[in-house]
C-alpha cells in the first residue's frame, strides 16, 4: 500500500525513522536521506513498516529507495498520476524501474551514481 505523508504527520517517524542515517540505504543509493520540512513522501508500507519510498519537493524527486522493484514501480506510478515530474537527479541503480514507470532518461548524463529523469 502506498501512503503519502510528510514529517509533520504523527506516524511519519514510526515509518521513516530507521531510514534516516541508514548506512545500508546510503551504500545502496549513494545518497543521504534527510527529513526536510518541504518534502512529501510516498512510502510503500508492508506489515506496518516502510519498505520503499520516494520523496518529492514540488515536482522534483529528491530521494529514492526500495527493497523490491515492484514496490518502487507502484510508488512511481502513483506519483505520475498526481504530479508531472520535472528533471530530477536520482540513483541510477533503479534505472530500469524508472523507464518501466514511464519516465524518460536524459541521455546527456555525466554523473557517476545518478541519472536525470523526467516525465515524458
Amino acid at each position: 500500500m502506498v501512503v503519502k505523508i510528510n514529517n509533520k504527520d504523527n506516524n511519519f517517524y514510526s515509518y521513516m525513522g530507521k531510514m534516516f542515517g541508514s548506512r545500508i540505504i546510503q551504500r545502496q543509493t549513494n545518497d543521504r536521506i534527510y527529513d526536510d520540512n518541504d518534502k512529501e513522501w510516498y512510502i510503500y508500507v508492508e506489515d506496518d513498516r516502510a519498505v520503499a519510498f520516494v520523496s518529492v519537493v514540488g515536482n522534483i524527486i529528491k530521494n529514492v529507495y526500495t527493497i523490491r522493484d515492484n514496490y518502487l514501480l507502484e510508488i512511481l506510478k502513483q506519483i505520475k498520476k498526481e504530479i508531472k515530474i520535472g528533471e530530477s537527479i536520482v540513483p541510477n541503480i533503479y534505472k530500469d524501474i524508472y523507464t518501466k514507470a514511464g519516465f524518460s532518461i536524459n541521455s546527456m548524463n555525466t554523473l557517476k551514481n545518478f541519472i536525470m529523469i523526467y516525465d515524458k
